[in-house]
């Protein structure tokens, strides 16, 4: 043998500092559920969020649902339509004077104390740009203040790395302020721009977002109208599905993969309202961007209309049905070493585990072929 113990243990110490930075900057998948879309409501239309559930089964009743009656969908729209909320202070609810703002968040604060929440919820503040940044931290100090903490928090509009670090030092000068612990206060980062994305050097600002972030950033959200209009595209030509969202979001992706970041996609404006005809072309369209989305390994987007909930828990249910009993032969396959005309790796067995558990959590599984614990443990 040409190498001895001391050649291991050069090697080892050579690459101390790469095993320390793998392990805190790529520590894979964010453990636990994560929603299957984010509901923007701006923060003066907050009062009905809760009746957005039966607004969706009264639009498949009257405008004859194109899809297959399917049971397990009618009752989530009856028992947790919203997996995810966003009291929206942003563009979804514009420019007010300040008093107004106050009220607003104050308003919003008490609705959601009062119940029943969804799962998931939290508030999109303003951007950290000169222009609405006061604003935006008031916002956000005066909703911890009447609501409480921890809230997923939005942060649009990013256009570089200094704004990132920024949102981290008001974290942490918050989490004093209020008592939390360290790490606490998390975000999301709407990626918005080109700038957000490809840097004047031709290097991917977005990971160096996520490194500004210093961990606290729990996902990035794909805006598709401010980014496709900024890159240029014509309004009517604008969706989640243009080469320009396309690239986009493959640079996000690449940037968050295995850091515990998750991604979420856009919206589409196209929606279900007016006659039948034009309900079911909006329905439609919206059931093949989520399929679109979930086969691209985009397991969240953004829903922006009560019609919309039908479509997103079709297309996701459908998503994760078609593919459940594939998915349970092959993890079988691999589990119990089985030759077949597919070679896993094990990196494959816990993408395959990954998709069945998201299939339990949304509910479109009741059964995934293993016991939970088992997947979570492979995932």
């Amino acid at each position: 043998m040409g190498l001895n113990e001391q050649d291991y243990a050069d090697i080892d110490a050579s690459l101390v500092a790469h095993d320390a930075f793998l392990k805190a900057r790529y520590p894979g998948d964010r453990p636990g559920r994560q929603p299957v879309h984010t509901v923007y409501i701006p923060a003066d239309k907050l009062d009905g969020f809760r009746d957005w559930g039966d607004h969706a089964l009264d639009a498949m009743r009257r405008h004859d649902f194109p899809w297959p009656d399917d049971p397990t969908v009618r009752d989530k729209l009856a028992r947790e339509p919203i997996e995810d909320l966003r009291v929206d202070f942003e563009d979804g609810y514009g420019v007010r004077d300040d008093a107004e703002e106050d009220a607003a968040v104050r308003k919003a604060a008490g609705i959601l104390t009062a119940g029943p929440r969804p799962p998931f919820l939290g508030i999109r503040i303003k951007s950290l740009e000169a222009p609405t940044r006061r604003r935006s931290l008031r916002t956000l100090d005066l909703f911890l203040d009447s609501y409480g903490a921890p809230v997923n928090v939005t942060l649009p509009k990013v256009s570089g790395p200094d704004q990132v670090s920024a949102m981290v030092t008001l974290c942490e000068k918050i989490e004093r302020s209020y008592g939390l612990s360290t790490g606490a206060l998390t975000f999301e980062i709407q990626i918005e721009l080109p700038s957000a994305v490809l840097a004047a050097d031709g290097s991917a600002v977005v990971a160096r977002l996520i490194t500004a972030a210093g961990g606290r950033c729990t996902g990035l959200h794909y805006g598709t109208y401010d980014y496709s209009a900024a890159a240029g595209v014509a309004a009517a030509y604008q969706s989640m599905e243009h080469p320009v969202a396309d690239y986009a979001k493959a640079v996000m992706q690449a940037a968050a993969a295995q850091t515990g970041v998750r991604l979420s996609d856009g919206s589409t404006n196209i929606l279900p309202v007016g006659a039948t005809a034009e309900v079911h072309a909006a329905w439609k369209l919206h059931h093949r961007l989520v399929r679109r989305s979930l086969e691209n390994g985009y397991y969240q987007g953004w829903d922006l209309h009560p019609a919309q909930l039908a479509t997103r828990y079709a297309a996701t249910y459908e998503f994760f049905r078609d593919g459940r009993d594939a998915a349970v032969t092959r993890l079988h396959r691999y589990l119990d070493r089985q030759d077949s005309g597919i070679a896993d790796e094990p990196a494959t067995a816990r993408a395959l585990a990954g998709y069945l558990l998201r299939g339990l959590d949304c509910g479109a599984l009741d059964d995934a072929g293993f016991p939970r614990e088992q997947l979570t443990a492979l995932a």
